[in-house]
C-alpha cells in the first residue's frame, strides 16, 4: 500500500477535497494554543500546514515515504515518546487504517492533552461498496457512534463531535485512484444523488477528544 500511496503524493497535494474544508478549519481551532502537535498519515501535508499556520511546531507522519513526511511510519506504531505533544491530529484517514483501534491507542498514548480526527462518515452499504471500488485499500469508514465507542476504548473523552459536508469534483477523485471506465460508472450509481453538477457531496465527522 505504501507504493501506491507514493506514487498518488502530488494528485493529494494538489486535492481540493484535502487542501481546504470545514473540517480542515475545526482542526486547526481546536489545536489553537497548543505547541506542539503531531499530524498523523499526513497525506498530501494540509494538516501539519495549516496547523504550523497557526504557530504550533508541528511534526508529520506517513507510512508513504512519497508524500514527504518528517517521519516514515504507520499510524498502528508510532516512534514517540508518551505524551510527546500535547495535540495528535488525523484527517480523512482512518478510514485506511488495518486496525483502527491500535491507531487510536498510538494517538493517545503520544498525546499530552487533545486528540482530533477527521474522517468521512459511514453513509451506508451503497457508500462502502463505492468508496472499495473506487480505492481498494479503503477499508472502512465508521458511524457516528462507533466513533464514541472507538475513543472510550482508546481511554479518550469525547469533548466535541460536529458533522459537516464536503464537495469537491468527483472526476478527480476518481482520477486520483485510476479509477475509469466500467468500474467508474458503477461507483457513480452507487452515490446516486449525492453527486451533481459533477460534485460529490460527503458527510465528514469531526471529533474533538481529551486524555483522561
Amino acid at each position: 500500500m505504501t507504493d501506491v500511496w507514493s506514487t498518488r503524493a502530488k494528485l493529494y497535494i494538489e486535492s481540493d477535497a484535502h487542501r481546504e474544508g470545514d473540517d480542515l478549519e475545526l482542526l486547526a481551532e481546536w489545536a489553537r494554543g497548543a505547541r506542539t502537535a503531531l499530524d498523523v498519515a499526513t497525506g498530501g501535508g494540509h494538516v501539519a500546514r495549516r496547523l504550523r499556520e497557526e504557530g504550533i511546531e508541528v511534526v508529520s507522519c506517513d507510512p508513504a515515504q512519497g508524500m514527504g513526511p518528517d517521519v516514515v511510519c504507520a499510524a498502528e506504531k508510532l516512534p514517540f515518546r508518551d505524551a510527546g505533544f500535547e495535540a495528535v491530529a488525523c484527517r480523512t484517514a482512518a478510514h485506511h487504517f488495518e486496525d483502527v483501534r491500535a491507531a487510536l491507542s498510538e494517538m493517545a498514548r503520544v498525546s499530552a492533552r487533545l486528540v482530533l480526527i477527521a474522517d468521512t462518515l459511514n453513509m451506508g452499504a451503497a457508500a462502502e461498496e463505492a468508496e472499495r471500488l473506487r480505492d481498494p485499500t479503503h477499508v472502512r469508514n465508521y458511524s457516528e457512534q462507533e466513533w464514541r465507542d472507538l475513543l472510550e476504548g482508546a481511554d479518550l473523552e469525547l469533548e466535541e463531535v460536529r458533522t459537516v459536508q464536503n464537495t469537491f469534483d468527483f472526476a478527480s477523485w476518481l482520477a486520483r485512484t485510476g479509477c475509469e471506465g466500467e468500474v467508474a460508472d458503477r461507483v457513480r450509481d452507487l452515490w446516486g444523488g449525492r453527486v451533481a453538477e459533477g460534485r460529490l457531496t460527503l458527510d465528514k465527522i469531526v471529533l474533538r477528544s481529551r486524555k483522561r
